[in-house]
């Protein structure tokens, strides 16, 4: 590829070898190739199916994440007891490298957790949760991942394809869909050097959003299943969180719509796309809609012949009601179900569990066993 079509060609020739500039000019291809059987690949990304996410690793708000064990063998006992097939292990590897954690201290817990889903038969996801990609960085932050995954990748590669996944960067953020691409083949060639076999999981731009993985062109690689995340509507699965700002500052807001209990706009959401979206939620509120939205995905897959996977889908637990949050997981995991997308909750034990309070069967609500396919 000629070099004039790199990007920021003058500053990279400061800042780079030749070799490394020629690495990361690679743009990404589309065209598929079959190096594996794509048939087992579908079967793979249907084996993650009834999944759920363990928010533990991810956690860069606490700083004694590392100092417990969030995943002992009880926890996994009870996953098993309630139809859990697979793990998903968000890891904040970029975070803890700034806090400067060495990154065998990280590696052990995720060793732990690799080792008992062997011993209780989970499929594990082992995703790279947190990062700094952005538009302006793209060379040296995808550089970054890239010797990363090399890590991880050489580490596990005696981990049977069928058990464990590589997921290489959790919500991209708002970007040129170009750069993310370019960035994401990467990221697969440096796994590929080392590992032919393992299947890879990639989202789109814009926070794993479905809009945008309808216009993402899927990449060369026959073994990869790509994810998105589905909150749809915000309103409802994130009112309150104080992360997501002013525009979910409305709260009790119920699921599906009903206009005699429906809240009032606080006063400071007024003006940001929470507004529109209060506006919206008659039509949007319902299962109808979660059913149309969810569709455009489903769409999306057909149209490349390629597995897709629901990598997370739940609801903030702090101010939305009970019943509200059980017929939302409902309404999704019944959905996803019929349009045969795998899915994975939202999560096991922090501010989006399933339970109230500490994990255990006491402390999971009735209706949350329905939501979640419990049978006994």
């Amino acid at each position: 590829m000629a070099i004039e079509n790199c990007y920021s060609v003058r500053v990279l020739i400061k800042r780079f070898t030749l070799l490394a500039i020629v690495m990361f000019c690679i743009s990404a291809k589309s065209n598929p190739k079959a190096p594996i059987d794509r048939a087992l690949v579908f079967k793979r990304a249907q084996s993650l199916n009834n999944g759920i996410s363990v928010s533990w690793l991810e956690q860069t708000w606490n700083p004694g994440a590392l100092d417990t064990n969030a995943l002992k063998k009880g926890d996994f006992a009870l996953l098993k007891k309630l139809g859990f097939k697979s793990i998903r292990l968000p890891v904040a590897f970029t975070y803890f490298e700034a806090q400067h954690i060495p990154l065998d201290i990280v590696l052990a817990r995720v060793d732990e957790v690799v080792k008992q889903c062997n011993l209780y038969g989970f499929k594990l996801i082992i995703d790279n949760h947190y990062g700094k990609l952005n538009d302006n960085n793209y060379l040296t932050e995808t550089a970054t991942v890239v010797d990363l995954w090399r890590i991880l990748a050489k580490r596990y590669i005696r981990q049977s394809p069928d058990q464990v996944f590589f997921e290489l960067y959790n919500e991209p953020p708002h970007m040129d869909p170009k750069i993310w691409k370019d960035a994401a083949y990467n990221m697969v060639n440096a796994i590929r050097e080392i590992d032919k076999r393992r299947t890879l999981i990639i989202g789109a731009s814009n926070y794993n959003s479905i809009y945008e993985l309808s216009r993402f062109v899927r990449l060369a690689d026959e073994n990869i299943i790509y994810t998105f995340h589905f909150y749809e509507p915000f309103l409802f699965t994130h009112q309150g969180a104080e992360w997501a700002g002013e525009q979910v500052s409305t709260t009790g807001v119920p699921f599906p719509y009903n206009g005699e209990n429906f809240p009032k706009l606080n006063p400071k959401a007024k003006n940001t796309p929470g507004e529109s979206n209060y506006n919206e939620y008659p039509i949007d509120g319902n299962v109808q809609s979660i059913k149309d939205k969810l569709q455009i995905a489903k769409n999306w897959g057909n149209k490349y012949d390629v597995p897709i996977l629901c990598g997370e889908y739940g609801v903030y637990n702090r101010y939305a009601d009970q019943d509200s949050r059980c017929r939302y997981i409902e309404a999704v995991r019944e959905t996803l179900k019929a349009l045969n997308i795998p899915g994975m909750i939202w999560d096991y034990n922090s501010t989006f569990s399933i339970f109230n309070g500490d994990p255990a069967m006491e402390n999971l609500p009735p209706c949350m066993k329905d939501a979640i396919g419990y049978r006994q």
